[in-house]
Formats: structure tokens, sequence, C-alpha cells
């Protein structure tokens, strides 16, 4: 049986943005949670799950064709809360990043290219940027009062340049998932 790899399209984020949501953690360390490794900060543009080599070069030459298609765009990260809203408990601590066409429209095509292409199927949900800072402890959570569990709901202004497209894998290991850049794929300028 053929290897697979658990795969996914992401825009990671530059340094000073991940320093910056890193102090976040420090700020709410008494949460029930499970930090994301700095590292690891990104906005997830297109899950694709667990694809072959032959697929993931496919996806390569893929981004690198819609890559070409579009400019470099400013993100704009707005606020810091649980997510999904309609979770309850909540899952997790993230960063909401503000609705973009220029993002959407990358999306959209690559969604439309990758249909084409490779076994894959879009989510069926709306599209809201963001970045996963923590996820819940779901049982810990449960065991704090509802009027002593700590309050997350921070407007912040944080932006920064997305500049490529990253086809990302992510090897689930004892310490959390491990993610590696298996190609980056530069916007126009």
């Amino acid at each position: 049986m053929e290897k697979r790899h658990r795969t996914f399209i992401a825009i990671n984020l530059p340094d000073y943005a991940k320093k910056e949501l890193g102090k976040y953690q420090e700020k709410w360390q008494n949460l029930p949670a499970k930090w994301t490794a700095k590292d690891n900060l990104h906005i997830t543009v297109e899950f694709l799950g667990d694809l072959t080599d032959q697929e993931i070069a496919e996806v390569c030459k893929i981004c690198r064709e819609v890559a070409k298609r579009h400019k470099s765009f400013s993100i704009n990260l707005e606020k810091i809360l649980y997510g999904p809203a309609q979770k309850i408990p909540p899952k997790m601590v993230w960063v909401q990043g503000e609705k973009s066409d220029e993002l959407a429209d990358l999306r959209d095509d690559l969604q439309n290219c990758l249909v084409e292409e490779i076994r894959f199927r879009p989510e069926a949900r709306g599209f809201s940027p963001h970045i996963t800072l923590a996820r819940i402890k779901e049982w810990e959570w449960r065991r704090i009062e509802p009027d002593e569990r700590p309050e997350v709901n921070e407007e912040i202004n944080l932006n920064f340049t997305a500049e490529s497209i990253d086809v990302m894998e992510s090897e689930l290991k004892k310490g959390g998932p491990v993610y590696t850049v298996l190609e980056s794929c530069i916007l126009k300028e």
C-alpha cells in the first residue's frame, strides 16, 4: 500500500506575527488548553487530507500555477476569541482574520483547480480565515465553574502580507503535530 501524507495548503505567518501572537499564550496560561507551537501558526487555506506522493506532486503543480495568477495581499488579524462560535464548550482559542476578497478569490481558484485534478471535495461550510492558537482540553474545561472560566475576547490589529501559499505536510507525533513545507509558491508582486 502506498504511503499517504496528511496534507494542507496554508499561508504561513512572518516571524514578527508569530512572536506577537505568542504573547497571548502567556496571558492565558491558566486556560486548560494545548497551545500551538509558534512555528506552527498558519492560516489553513485548504485541508486536503491523506494524499499519495503523486497527488502531492499534482497539488504542488496546481499551487504554482494558481500563485502566478494572484498578487500578494494584506491580511488583517482582528480578534482573539473562543471558536468556533457555535460550539459549546469551545474547541479552540483562535485568531479571527478579516474576510478578504483576495483570499476568497485565491481559495476559490485553488478549489476549482483541485476538484478538476485530484480526488478533492471542498468543505461545504463557509470559509473564515483563522489561526488556531490553542485547542481546549474539554474534560478540564468542564471541571471549571462557568463563572470562573477565563474570558477570551480581545480586539487586536495585526497585519502582514501574504506573499506565498505553501503546500504543507502534517505528521502527528507524540508531542504534537510537526509541519513541513513541501513547496512554497510565491504570489505575483
